[in-house]
């Protein structure tokens, strides 16, 4: 599932859960009252509403989609069971049912009856839980047909990391793909071998093969005894280049020795624990998420004349097309086609080999100041930072964010020679980002970087309202642009 079918999806489930909740409470005020009589159609639209009443209505709507959200019915659950599906739901819906006692009794709702409570309790969990089986079993079957894919890589060759391998490759609902194994040579490697999955990297070459290849996340099983510092170096490894890692325990015992900020998963009689890199967690990402794609619909519309008109002069002025399309590298280090006006003639990409040796940025990016290859209309664009308009649609799509690290071209990224520069992959790339507001190209590349780090473990929602407002200003100011 690609982003925007994904965010699709996921606001369809708010939709109808909020549906759900107004029909709970209609059919439960018929259910606790019999001789309780429809209203006309028309008088419905002919009665007023108190404004108490909508302030009421709606502040319950919110908590009723918050203890949704908090209770983790709109986030991925690959690894819960139906169970834990149930579980969650009917405890949404119990305290969503408990809030709901408490306003009747705070502000004198007499409708809200104990009989009106149960039928709106009974009516609320069991549309829940049907939705959430159902969903889950078809989310499942798209898995096994190969959808929405993660990508894991296995750290040790022992029999129980063999096992935990066969048991997510026998439930292809799950939607993980095993790159290979990662493992030093030892006394059990031949025999491991035997199992036909692929022996891909040694604790060596860990950190190359995590560089060249898109992985979603590490799982780790080796024993904790004697690979204790091999195994502190691997995770520093992963969380350095911004890879999730999960560990594989079978004892209930270690979790009073997991961290705080840790998350826990149960796969049947296996526990994962599993630790992320940086301040930005699951449900921020789900949050940020909703946010950028409401803004950039509203930017999208409310900003289509300027985008015409852009188009018509870019079209106009210089021979070639309208839009630069460039492979980026995105979130985890896929790749993704990022949109921009074109600022420079039709084959700058080819001349650029030609001008390599002027180069002015330090690192492995490529700027150059006066750079012969952009048009005069793409000078003024570039000036005002409106050639990055496009990229609301990446925003809109789901490839980007309007607040994060810049996407960085194949061609760039491949020049990077330093592992914790990658954490930067680890969050979707941005419109705009530290970089740009505290002085975009005349920034050394190590300074680039570091920012980038610092908006990763110091993310806030307050942060990313502070980064588009000093954009904005930026732009304003012509500050750094080239």
């Amino acid at each position: 599932m690609n982003n925007l079918r994904r965010l699709t999806f996921i606001y369809a489930l708010i939709i109808f859960d909020l549906a759900n909740m107004v029909l709970g409470l209609v059919l439960a005020t018929i259910s606790a009252n019999p001789e309780f009589e429809m209203v006309p159609l028309q008088q419905v639209f002919a009665l007023r509403l108190k404004v108490t009443n909508m302030i009421l209505f709606l502040g319950f709507a919110l908590i009723w989609h918050a203890l949704f959200s908090r209770f983790g019915l709109y986030h991925s659950r690959r690894l819960s069971t139906r169970q834990a599906e149930v579980i969650d739901a009917i405890t949404a819906t119990s305290l969503g049912t408990l809030v709901l006692f408490l306003m009747s009794v705070i502000f004198h709702i007499q409708l809200a009856t104990p009989l009106f409570l149960f039928f709106f309790w009974v009516y609320t969990s069991g549309t829940t839980i049907l939705t959430r089986l159902i969903l889950k079993h078809v989310l499942e079957h798209l898995r096994a047909g190969g959808k929405n894919l993660h990508n894991v890589l296995i750290v040790g060759t022992n029999h129980r990391a063999l096992q935990f391998a066969k048991k997510i490759d026998s439930r292809l609902e799950l939607g993980y793909h095993i790159l290979g194994f990662v493992d030093n040579q030892w006394v059990g490697t031949e025999k491991f071998l035997e199992s036909g999955y692929p022996l891909v990297a040694n604790f060596s070459t860990l950190p190359a093969f995590l560089r060249d290849n898109v992985v979603d996340e590490v799982v780790i099983d080796l024993p904790v005894e004697s690979l204790h510092d091999e195994i502190r170096h691997i995770i520093s490894q992963c969380i350095e280049q911004g890879v999730v890692v999960r560990f594989i325990s079978y004892n209930y015992l270690f979790l009073r020795k997991v961290p705080a900020h840790a998350k826990i998963d149960l796969l049947e009689d296996t526990i994962l624990v599993s630790l992320r890199a940086g301040a930005i967690g699951e449900w921020q990402v789900r949050a940020k998420r909703v946010f950028d794609f409401v803004v950039s619909l509203l930017l999208l519309v409310g900003l289509s004349p300027l985008l015409l008109l852009i188009a018509l002069v870019t079209k106009f002025t210089s021979p070639g097309p309208v839009w630069f399309v460039q492979e980026r590298v995105g979130l985890n280090k896929r790749r993704f086609r990022m949109y921009k006006f074109r600022t420079m003639v039709s084959n700058a990409e080819q001349k650029q080999a030609e001008l390599e040796a002027l180069n002015e940025a330090s690192g492995p990016v490529f700027k150059l100041k006066n750079d012969p290859r952009i048009t005069t209309v793409g000078r003024f664009l570039r000036k005002t930072s409106l050639d990055e308009l496009p990229q609301i649609v990446n925003v809109l799509k789901g490839d980007m964010s309007l607040v994060g690290p810049r996407p960085l071209p194949v061609r760039d990224y491949n020049g990077f020679n330093t592992d914790w520069h990658r954490r930067r992959f680890s969050v979707r790339p941005g419109i705009t980002c530290l970089w740009q507001v505290e002085g975009r190209s005349s920034i050394p590349f190590e300074t680039w970087m570091q920012l980038d780090m610092k908006y990763i473990d110091h993310w806030s929602f307050g942060l990313d309202l502070k980064i588009l407002a000093k954009t904005v200003i930026a732009i304003f100011k012509e500050t750094g642009a080239y």
